[in-house]
């Protein structure tokens, strides 16, 4: 492994590193002062390669492919390095590091040596952008999105990874002329949706072809290296740096308050005096707005004023007086970023001339949309913004208006920018300073601090290479952030890569039509079963750890200790049983009267008692109240069904502690030990017994005075019955309990009592210590065989049962011959619910309907979504909507008796009629103010939507074609023509 260190700016060579490049360190960035930057080179080979054999690929010559006008930086030097030898490599560097210099020497080595060159990135925005950059550069470059192709016989290609996908499926003549594939943003692999994407196009990459995969940093790039090599069986380097151009400061901005606190300086230390002095100033209000979010709410001060006293407005004025600008503002909402955006009407930032400028811009941008269009909204309202240096960038922006707004914000016209969470992924516009308006996200269940990682991606757009000394990020913190949380955030690694690998029926359709492909075949190859494997190693490894350390237990009488654990083990589960009936609420309510003693077990409240413990410690608490227990999901009723229902107040004594990652923790203790009095609510099940004695006690029990009080009197009563312990309500004679289970379980447990007294080794002084010893040798046996468990299931092929299962429903299903009409109208679909939408094109009804009922109908399969209150569509649209309905339900069911883990109404309800009547009104011809004017949704979104259908259609097209229907191809090609037109397919700005 080779590395470079800027402190002592010399070159390590401790492994695999062909031969090291120039020990020049420094490209016009700047490093805090003692930050030691590394750049980590590796590579893995594949099992049994000869290295002497490497480079499969011609070398003209030796002279460069491309010069830089500036020195590069070590990591850009050795993934050239790797370039030039023929061979794969990874680079992992953060944002703005400049990563793109070995995308752009990768092209220009293919285009020196008349091969082909192929460049992937994850969004349509960015292929639009990396085409004009490399077209101004090399001139030969086309590209393909699904909305445009541009030249497609050109030697470089640029493209959206999917469309590098389908492209494969197809063997398209292309596959096999390609010499290098640039894989962009290769850590959206994780991404829960789309990263099977990056999989599917890795594994079925042509053998000949050479990879470069730049990606953020990712803390295993070795082992997405490892699997590249595996899969394709030839060397691939990892060339990790965590250099950052421009350092960053990370400041807290508290609410109410009116300063920023450094927190974390350029050299990377966590300041704990400075954050806890930020934490202390936050000013609390009086009353929190409360915002309404995806059915949730979220409390922020930032909300609850507005104009010049808000903490927005005074964050971006301090920002312009420090000369921090420009400033991105990140928010985890659209309705969010707009709503902080209009806080500052009464700012301005620019000077008549820049206002000049930006108003040319915007409507020389304009000018391709028509008169009606130019009228919209958000059009409108936008440029009065703008023209004050405040921008508002997210994906329910017209695409046009989002394209201009980052022209400005790259020109420099837009001081202060608003922004969801999308500007930080793949577009490459930093700015000075980056702040976070809040640093919790709504995540579809629930509101979360964010991750370290997407704090890490965010972050990296503060900071301007060659510009800026620092980058500066603001945290602006409305509710008490703990330490430890703070540190995880601001200090954690970058996540890891995981695959997010699942099956699709287009996937495996596909797969068994490709000539000698083999669907079992990607899944053995997937990142995911490489991962998969790789675990068991470490599995094995703990398995042999757990049998060294239980084997070495050895334990004297050890078959008597066992006979007595087992007969201790019989009777608490007896004893548990008992519980059970005598603890029902219909036995135990009429006697948790305020002020009966009541015995309870020593634990952490809120925390699960452990079904078997040795060393159980149990103490005496007084009943304050007790209630039905609020807030219980269905998922802790069925666990505890027995105190579900009901929870009880108990005064006791307690500790009060933080665990390790700083929450806050509640002990029960001993009356005698040290703590403090307190009122806990435990569950049923934590109280062992009921006492027949009652206290008085006070009616006023907030004073610490009078809970003490209390608890002394409890201790007294305990020393007056020390001799013949506390007397105790008898299930039967006092509460009454009427059970033949209670009778039978009772009987045992005297039987095995009567088997204790006759145990001699129950009376041995160490016991105790051979019972614990004992418990945990067992313990580990349990560990060992889970173990051997998951060690079982990991060695089988991921996804088998799965596989298994799908295949059952393509087969049910009619989809098995390969040229069947079925089978070649889904293998087309990739954009929408292939099964769904195959059974609907061939059950006629596409041929039975009108055009603005077809698009309308397949609206329901592009729109994710959820709008409340939407408007039912008319009366044969919502009539088509119930055809659609009934054939997913169709398509679920199945699946569900195939085994495939479904849920059915889930499944259905999927499909959303929300803009049927939009995109009806579209296909009709009606003008897109018009169909605003009958839905709720973002111009941006509908769009987007819209865009998606036209997507769906081309594939329609290409399904029709397949099966020869020539009806349904004009209809869909008819279909195209009507939503093709104006702003909702205007051209790309950077095309």
């Amino acid at each position: 492994m080779g590395c470079f260190k800027r402190k002592s700016q010399e070159f390590c060579n401790k492994g695999n590193i062909i031969s090291p490049p120039s020990k020049q360190l420094k490209q016009n960035g700047s490093v805090g002062v003692g930050e030691e930057v590394v750049c980590v080179h590796d590579v893995s080979y594949p099992e049994g390669y000869v290295p002497s054999a490497s480079s499969t690929l011609p070398q003209v010559d030796s002279t460069p492919a491309k010069e830089f006008p500036f020195t590069l930086d070590p990591f850009q030097s050795e993934a050239i390095h790797c370039l030039n030898n023929g061979e794969s490599v990874m680079v992992s560097a953060h944002t703005s590091a400049g990563k793109t210099i070995v995308a752009l020497y990768a092209i220009a080595m293919s285009l020196k040596n008349n091969q082909r060159v192929v460049y992937t990135s994850p969004i349509k925005a960015l292929s639009n952008q990396k085409y004009r950059e490399f077209k101004e550069e090399f001139s030969d470059v086309g590209l393909m999105t699904g909305d445009v192709t541009i030249d497609p016989n050109a030697s470089c290609l640029v493209m959206t990874t999917e469309i590098w996908r389908s492209m494969q499926y197809k063997i398209s003549d292309v596959i096999g002329e390609v010499a290098w594939v640039i894989f962009d943003e290769v850590h959206y692999m994780r991404d829960r949706e789309r990263g099977v994407v990056w999989e599917e196009s890795i594994v079925m990459a042509p053998k000949n072809s050479r990879f470069v995969f730049l990606s953020a940093t990712v803390p295993n790039a070795k082992e997405f290296a490892d699997w590249v090599a595996k899969v394709h069986q030839q060397p691939c380097h990892i060339v990790y740096t965590n250099y950052r151009p421009t350092p960053l400061q990370h400041y807290i901005f508290p609410s109410g308050g009116d300063g920023l606190y450094l927190v974390v300086d350029e050299k990377g230390k966590f300041r704990e005096d400075s954050f806890q002095k930020a934490l202390n100033a936050i000013v609390p209000a009086n009353e929190w707005d409360k915002k309404r979010e995806n059915g949730k709410y979220q409390k922020g001060l930032v909300f609850c004023k507005s104009g010049e006293d808000s903490d927005i407005f005074k964050m971006v004025k301090m920002i312009i007086q420090r000369q921090y600008d420009p400033a991105i503002c990140f928010s985890f909402s659209k309705r969010e970023c707009e709503f902080l955006a209009m806080q500052m009407a009464k700012m301005d930032l620019n000077n008549d001339a820049e206002k000049v400028n930006i108003e040319t811009i915007f409507w020389s941008a304009m000018d391709m949309l028509s008169d009606d269009d130019k009228k919209l909204p958000q059009v409108l309202n936008m440029l009065p913004l703008l023209k004050r240096g405040i921008g508002v960038h997210h994906s329910g922006l017209l695409p046009i208006l989002k394209e201009v707004i980052e022209i400005l914000f790259q020109e420099g016209f837009i001081k202060c920018l608003f922004a969801t969470e999308t500007f930080s992924i793949g577009l490459n516009m930093p700015a000075k300073t980056v702040v976070f308006t809040n640093v919790r996200k709504f995540d579809g269940d629930k509101f979360r601090w964010i991750s370290s990682g997407e704090y890490i991606q965010m972050s990296g757009r503060a900071g301007r290479r060659g510009i800026d000394e620092r980058g500066i990020c603001i945290l602006m913190v409305d509710e008490k952030l703990e330490p430890p949380t703070a540190k995880s955030m601001l200090k954690g690694s970058a996540d890891a890569l995981q695959s997010a690998f699942h099956l699709s029926y287009n996937m495996l359709l596909n797969q068994m039509r490709r000539e000698g492909d083999d669907p079992e075949n990607l899944l053995r190859n997937s990142f995911y079963q490489f991962q998969a494997d790789r675990a068991i190693l470490d599995l094995e490894k703990q398995a042999k750890i757990l049998k060294e350390e239980r084997d070495s237990i050895v334990i004297e009488e050890g078959d008597s200790v066992e006979r007595y654990l087992n007969l201790i083990e019989q009777y608490k589960s007896l004893k548990r049983d008992v519980h059970k009936i005598v603890f029902s609420p219909k036995y135990c309510l009429p006697f948790l009267q305020p002020g009966r003693l009541v015995c309870i077990e020593c634990t952490e409240v809120g925390v699960d008692v452990p079904t078997f413990s040795i060393m159980e410690e149990f103490t005496w608490g007084v009943v304050i109240n007790f209630e039905r227990a609020k807030g219980l999901s269905e998922d802790d009723v069925n666990k505890k069904p027995e105190d579900a229902n009901y929870t009880v107040d108990v005064l006791t004594r307690c500790i009060m502690q933080k665990d390790d990652v700083g929450r806050k923790t509640i002990k029960i203790v001993p009356l005698k030990n040290a703590g403090e009095p307190a009122v806990v609510s435990l569950p049923l099940s934590q109280i062992d017994s009921l006492s027949s004695v009652r206290l008085v006690i006070p009616k006023d029990l907030l004073p610490s005075e009078a809970r003490e009080n209390t608890l002394k009197k409890v201790s007294e009563v305990l020393n007056r019955f020390s001799r013949e312990g506390m007397p105790l309500l008898h299930p039967e004679d006092d509460m009454k309990v009427q059970s033949n289970s209670y009778r039978k379980a009772s009987s045992r447990i005297e039987a095995l009592e009567s088997l204790f007294e006759e145990c001699g080794i129950a009376t041995s002084p160490l016991i105790k210590e051979k019972l614990k010893v004992l418990h945990k040798k067992k313990e580990l046996t349990g560990k060992i065989k889970s173990i051997k468990r998951a060690m079982r299931t990991s060695t089988t092929l991921a996804f088998k049962d799965e596989y298994k299962a799908r295949k059952r429903v393509l087969r049910r299903l009619g989809y098995i011959k390969k040229e069947s009409a079925k089978v070649k109208i889904a293998c087309e679909i990739s954009s929408a619910d292939e099964l769904t939408l195959t059974e609907l094109m061939l059950n006629g009804t596409f041929g039975k309907i009108e055009v603005e009922e077809l698009v309308s109908l397949l609206s329901c399969f592009v729109w994710q979504e959820k709008l409340q209150d939407t408007q039912k569509p008319r009366e044969e649209l919502e009539l088509l909507f119930a055809q659609l309905q009934d054939i997913a339900r169709k398509v679920a069911k199945v699946q569900l008796d195939s085994k495939v883990q479904i849920d059915v109404e889930n499944f259905v309800s999927s499909f959303r009629p929300d803009i049927m009547e939009a995109v009806y009104a579209w296909a009709g011809g009606s003008k897109f103010y018009e169909i605003m004017e009958i839905t709720q949704v973002f111009e941006g979104s509908l769009i987007r939507a819209i865009r998606r259908l036209e997507e769906v259609l081309q594939q329609l097209i290409e399904a029709a074609k397949a099966v020869g229907d020539v009806g349904l191809e004009a209809k869909f090609k008819k279909a195209v023509a009507k939503i093709k037109r104006d702003i909702v397919f205007a051209a790309s700005l950077y095309l």
